[in-house]
C-alpha cells in the first residue's frame, strides 16, 4: 500500500485533518506514526489540523495523558490549529442521538452469545433480543440504533472498498451504553461533521467499523470525509504495538533525551520513504518524498 502525500486534492481552505487519541496512557510509536501521517497529509495540502481527545470512556482515561500527548506531539514537531475534548461536547451527541430511531437494550454479552447462533463476520451480530420483547427491566439500559435496511459501500484510498449490509453484517449497534456513555461511533461522526473534517487518517483497526459510521452520517445528513486507513505498526514479532503490550512510549524516549528528528526519520523510513537520518516534520513538508517500496513496515 502506498500512502501518497498529495499536494493538492482540494482547495487548501477546504482541507481539515485530525488526530484523535484516547487519553488512556502515554503515546506509543504507532500512535506517533499515525499522528505524523495525518499531520503531513493535511499540511501538505495547506489544510488545518485538529487535535481531538476522545475521552468518553471515563473508566479508561488517565488524567496525565492529555498533557503527555500534547508534549509528545510538540516534541516531535507537530502542531495543531484547534483542540477539542469529547467529554466537553456531550450536548452535541445527545442532540444527534435524539434524531435517530433507537430502542432500549438490557442484554449482557452472555445473552447475545447464547442467542447469536451464527455470527456473520469477525463481530457478533446482535440478534434483536430486546427489540423482540426480551427487555429485562431490572437491568440498566443501553440504547441501540435500529439500523436501516441498506448496504453501505465505503472507499478507502489505501485499502480499497468495503461493503456491508447493515442488518446482516452489523446489526443494531449501541449508541449509548448502559452507564450513559455515548458510543464512539456516534461521537466521532458528530465531531467530524461539526469540525468540518474532510480527511480521516487513522489505524486499520477502525476500517471495518467505517460503514456503520457512514450510515450514521447519512442518517444525520452529514457529509462523508475521505478515508485513509493505515496498517498498524508492529514489533519484530509482528505483534501490534499497544500500551497494554508494553510498547515503547514517546514520553520515555523524550525523557531519555532521544533525538526527535531521528524518531521522525525512523517513522518515515518505516513507511518506505528515503529520508535523511534526522529530519523534522516541517522539513518533510517541503521535501520530495521518494518511495523505496510499496508497503508499510
Amino acid at each position: 500500500m502506498d500512502f501518497a502525500f498529495q499536494n493538492s486534492i482540494k482547495e487548501p481552505s477546504e482541507v481539515v485533518g485530525r488526530y484523535a487519541p484516547s487519553p488512556t496512557g502515554h503515546m506509543h510509536l504507532g500512535n506517533a506514526r499515525t499522528a505524523l501521517l495525518a499531520w503531513l497529509h493535511a499540511r501538505r495540502q495547506g489544510g488545518r489540523f485538529i487535535l481531538r481527545f476522545e475521552d468518553l470512556d471515563h473508566t479508561r482515561v488517565r488524567p496525565y495523558a492529555y498533557d503527555s500527548i500534547r508534549q509528545d506531539l510538540e516534541w516531535l514537531g507537530l502542531d495543531w490549529d484547534e483542540e477539542h475534548i469529547q467529554s466537553e461536547r456531550l450536548d452535541l451527541y445527545e442532540e444527534a442521538f435524539q434524531k435517530l430511531e433507537t430502542y432500549p437494550c438490557t442484554c449482557s454479552r452472555k445473552d447475545i452469545l447464547e442467542a447469536a447462533s451464527a455470527p456473520h463476520g469477525a463481530e457478533m451480530v446482535y440478534p434483536g433480543i430486546c427489540l423482540q420483547g426480551g427487555l429485562k427491566p431490572e437491568r440498566p439500559q443501553a440504547w441501540r440504533w435500529r439500523v436501516p435496511e441498506v448496504s453501505i459501500r465505503v472507499s478507502d484510498h489505501l485499502v480499497g472498498p468495503i461493503t456491508q449490509n447493515l442488518p446482516y453484517d452489523v446489526g443494531d449497534f449501541v449508541l449509548k451504553r448502559n452507564d450513559g456513555v455515548f458510543a464512539y461511533h456516534l461521537a466521532v461522526v458528530v465531531d467530524d461533521a461539526d469540525m468540518g473534517v474532510t480527511e480521516v487518517v487513522r489505524g486499520m483497526d477502525l476500517w471495518t467499523a467505517t460503514p456503520r459510521q457512514v450510515a450514521l452520517q447519512q442518517a444525520l445528513g452529514f457529509p462523508t470525509p475521505e478515508y485513509w486507513h493505515v496498517p498498524l505498526m508492529t514489533d519484530f514479532q509482528g505483534v501490534r504495538l499497544a500500551k497494554r503490550n508494553g510498547a515503547p512510549s514517546v514520553h520515555d524516549l523524550r525523557n531519555h533525551n532521544a533525538n526527535p528528528e531521528s524518531i521522525v526519520s525512523q517513522l518515515t523510513m518505516g513507511l518506505g520513504y528515503d529520508v535523511p537520518g534526522t529530519i523534522t516534520p516541517r522539513e518533510l513538508l517541503s521535501s520530495p518524498l521518494t518511495k523505496l517500496d510499496n508497503s508499510y513496515k
